[in-house]
């Protein structure tokens, strides 16, 4: 079993910064991809971001492109989310996920790619 684990939430006001951190429990994990989703109050869960390990490419949603950027660091299996320009609306839990396997059909920024969830990290954005 993979386990997840978040960090780097926190309080910050509109137009700071943030970064989140995810490292994987066993670093032998060898993922296909891993990813960012974010969870506000009353809202369903959604993608922010994800990257795609064998090659480096990421993906993002457009509420987030050139604010944010994910990166990871093969040796260690970790994953980050530098966020910038923060806007109250990316107040939510943020949750980092991980995948060893391509689901044909299924989205890289789709949250049944993926296998293994992280408890989430809480960053709120006040204006």
């Amino acid at each position: 079993q993979v386990q997840l684990v978040e960090s780097g939430g926190g309080l910050v006001q509109a137009g700071e910064s943030l970064r989140l951190s995810c490292a994987a429990s066993r670093r032998t994990i060898s993922p296909y991809a891993m990813g960012w989703f974010r969870q506000a109050p009353g809202k369903e869960r959604e993608a922010v971001a994800a990257i795609r390990w064998s090659d480096g490419n990421t993906y993002y949603v457009d509420s987030v492109k050139g604010r944010f950027t994910i990166s990871r660091d093969n040796a260690k299996t970790m994953v980050y989310l530098q966020m910038n320009y923060l806007e109250p609306e990316d107040s939510a839990v943020y949750y980092c996920a991980a995948t060893r396997v391509l689901r044909v059909g299924v989205g890289i920024l789709t949250s049944n790619a993926y296998d293994y969830w992280g408890q989430g990290t809480q960053v709120t954005v006040s204006s």
